[in-house]
């Protein structure tokens, strides 16, 4: 990061952030809509201390005070960021009804915060159609890949629990004219569901998270990096602007739970496998809910 005030109103006034309070810049005001808390900056202040002497600080060690303290408040939901459907094809079978109306919805709980059981349960339920993450599906699955994959000559399809739900086997998918997957099938195995007898009597590898198609909220998501591709980006003259991140913002619309919509801005929350997640501020731009990444669950910067 570079803190000269003179080169962040050369990355404002040239419009390569989006003014002051832009959440990759490191202000006050950047920081707060970013969703730092003032808890992390002062512990992040504890830790490296204070000197006399110039030194670089990693910028990952901002991103650990962050979470650890989030960690122990911050509520857990689930979003998928890149979608793809899951359909439960024996549904109907399983649990009578019309397809088409949805008339079975299987009712399902998650802890709000799975260490502080006095923020009490979100609930949510299960229908024919979901959504799941585009990476949770491969038709040809590489090593040691253990989501969602098709049956084969030599092996059957593969078995996932959708977390909080049922356990389901893959049973193909179905694509579009050119090729690509719109959807993803499977049967819901029965007696499965979490929480109930035996429900682990069915063993596997990977679990997944998902959000219901019936009762999906679609939001937009900003997931923010690093500003720039060098940990020292003006260190020795050289132009910061040429080492800046492509890639330090981009935009998704993806589906969160429905408990979602009302959520206060500047609420920061948990989105599980993703990250913390911070409602932004302020944004007039869109009528959908936005949500900015503050940081991930953990740091994959160095690699």
């Amino acid at each position: 990061m570079v803190t000269s005030k003179r080169k962040l109103r050369q990355l404002v006034d040239e419009g390569h952030v989006d003014g002051w309070d832009d959440p990759r810049m490191p202000t006050l005001a950047g920081l707060r809509r970013r969703g730092y808390t003032p808890e992390s900056i002062r512990l992040f202040c504890e830790r490296i201390g204070v000197s006399k002497e110039h030194s670089w600080i990693d910028y990952s060690l901002l991103d650990a005070a962050l979470r650890d303290d989030l960690e122990g408040k911050a509520p857990r939901a689930m979003a998928v960021l890149e979608p793809v459907k899951l359909r439960l094809t024996n549904w109907v079978e399983m649990f009578g009804g019309d397809l088409a109306s949805n008339t079975h919805l299987e009712p399902c709980q998650a802890p709000a915060h799975p260490q502080r059981p006095e923020l009490g349960l979100r609930h949510f339920s299960l229908g024919p159609e979901v959504w799941i993450e585009h990476d949770d599906f491969a038709e040809q699955p590489p090593k040691g890949y253990f989501r969602l994959f098709p049956p084969s000559e030599a092996a059957a399809g593969s078995k996932v629990r959708l977390k909080y739900g049922y356990v389901v086997e893959c049973t193909g998918c179905e694509k579009d004219t050119s090729g690509k997957v719109t959807t993803v099938l499977a049967r819901v195995v029965p007696d499965t569901k979490s929480g109930t007898p035996g429900a682990d009597a069915v063993k596997v590898k990977g679990t997944i998270t998902w959000v219901a198609v019936h009762e999906a909220v679609l939001a937009q998501v900003r997931l923010y990096d690093r500003l720039f591709t060098e940990a020292q980006p003006d260190a020795g003259g050289q132009d910061f602007l040429a080492v800046m991140n492509p890639a330090s913002k981009k935009v998704v619309n993806g589906y969160v739970e429905g408990g979602l919509t009302d959520v206060a801005p500047g609420a920061r929350l948990q989105f599980e496998r993703h990250g913390y997640f911070v409602t932004d501020a302020r944004d007039p731009t869109t009528s959908t809910p936005v949500f900015s990444r503050i940081a991930g669950l953990k740091d994959n910067y160095g690699k």
